[in-house]
């Protein structure tokens, strides 16, 4: 057995001192910190694939806009909750020509990333009806989605799609609509931590279900456009972001400006509420919130609680960034792709050394390569996996965080490891594979 490319014995060290129950069960912060100590120790640099934040330098656009924006006195005054005008503006217009969905500018609000998005819309999603008062997860997902309802006391469950792709969604899809107590149904796509995407067929039957049955849909497009099999870049034209916006009123779009414009730092998203919906009287909400109707609900009940506002400058750098991307001006789809190329050398690395992709098709195509794979490997589950990974210098999460049922499987993420370090990853890989011959 060759040794292994970092220490042994300070990797159990730090796992030990850790505290950590199981190291594959661990939150992602947990693992990031955990490799921090080991790193510290030994002196060699992990190859990181477990945090899934942008690799790329923040568009430069909307950085000169906050400035601007802060010499010209916006840090010393309150912004609207409802957002900007510009702004509000600019989302309907992007929503218009990147989904081909009409949204009116008042349905569309900015909130401190999509991740509060998705907080404040479940405090009023969620409790519209109080016989529907679980939350369903098209998964796998993002574990903070789950937290988060755990704070709000609202309860969730949740169906893995991996056997039910295509036309197979429909029947255990409508089968826990029947019971009657879901209120929303909330996925990711392009998504997370799979790298799955949903199919028109797929987008149509949550579309037609939703409506059979009176559930919204929260569509998580934090990885806007960038399934890089077809191109959603030119604003206007076909073919556009897939939608279930194409196939039901009751839908929020949660949309972040994190991955597209590596903005993540400025904590700035997008909600945008059907037309349908926003307007949409709800009587039940006053035992939560002085507005019974749905939009205003969220303005004045849920994102005035939850942040009373979104950073000033931060609306105005997202408002140029969208306005420049509207008016095909930048193209922030030429940035990102760099993703795609990655994971496409990443994968085969990880497929020569034994490893194989756990969610690997959407429908009959293979899925596309993008900000996130999946991989396992023969004779071990993912929980185990992460932490022998750990002694060859590779960082991942595991899948049994996600929702998914496929416990073998461990999520890598590319924005982290740059084109440099790829030789890198192909060796530990070798060595990894050296050690743990197939049975």
């Amino acid at each position: 057995m060759k040794a292994t490319p970092i220490d042994s014995s300070i990797v159990s060290e730090k796992i030990q001192a850790s505290g950590l129950k199981s190291i594959g069960r661990a939150s992602i912060r947990e693992i990031r910190s955990l490799i921090n100590d080991i790193e510290q120790a030994s002196g060699e640099k992990f190859i990181r694939m477990e945090m899934g934040i942008p690799g790329l330098p923040a568009a430069a656009i909307g950085i000169e806009a906050e400035k601007k924006a802060l010499d010209g006195g916006c840090a010393s005054f309150y912004p609207d909750i409802q957002g900007i005008p510009e702004l509000k503006s600019e989302i309907s217009r992007f929503v218009k020509l990147f989904l081909d969905l009409d949204v009116d500018a008042s349905g569309c609000l900015p909130c401190t990333g999509s991740t509060s998005g998705s907080f404040v819309t479940f405090m009023v999603a969620g409790r519209m009806n109080p016989d529907k008062d679980t939350v369903l997860f098209l998964d796998p997902g993002f574990p903070v989605h789950k937290q988060q309802l755990n704070v709000l006391g609202i309860k969730h469950r949740s169906l893995d799609v991996y056997n039910y792709r295509g036309e197979k969604l429909r029947e255990p899809l409508e089968a826990i609509l029947k019971e009657g107590n879901i209120s929303c149904i909330l996925y990711s796509n392009p998504n997370n931590p799979t790298w799955i995407c949903f199919t028109d067929t797929e987008l149509r039957i949550i579309g037609e279900l939703a409506t059979k049955y009176d559930v919204i849909v929260m569509e998580d497009l934090a990885y806007f456009t960038m399934d890089f099999r077809k191109d959603y870049s030119i604003p206007g034209q076909p073919p556009f972001q897939p939608s279930v916006g194409k196939y039901t009123d009751n839908y929020i779009l949660l949309i972040s400006s994190s991955k597209a414009f590596s903005y993540a730092g400025q904590r700035v998203g997008m909600i945008a509420i059907s037309n349908a919906l926003f307007e949409r009287e709800v009587p039940t909400l006053s035992r939560f919130f002085t507005q019974t109707k749905f939009g205003r609900a969220m303005v004045f009940g849920s994102a005035y609680a939850v942040s009373a506002g979104v950073t000033h400058s931060s609306q105005y750098g997202l408002a140029a960034l969208l306005k420049a991307t509207n008016d095909a001006t930048y193209r922030f789809i030429d940035d990102v792709r760099v993703y795609g190329r990655r994971a496409h050398v990443m994968k085969q690395y990880f497929l020569d050394n034994g490893f194989y992709i756990v969610y690997d098709k959407d429908e009959d195509e293979p899925i596309a390569d993008g900000f996130y794979f999946t991989v396992a490997y023969p004779g071990m589950d993912g929980i185990a996996l992460i932490e022998e990974l750990l002694y060859y210098g590779i960082s991942a999460i595991s899948l049994a965080n996600t929702g998914s049922e496929r416990l073998e499987g461990i999520r890598a993420c590319v924005s982290l490891v740059p084109d440099e370090r790829l030789p890198e990853l192909k060796e530990r890989l070798q060595v990894f594979h050296e050690n743990h011959p197939p049975s």
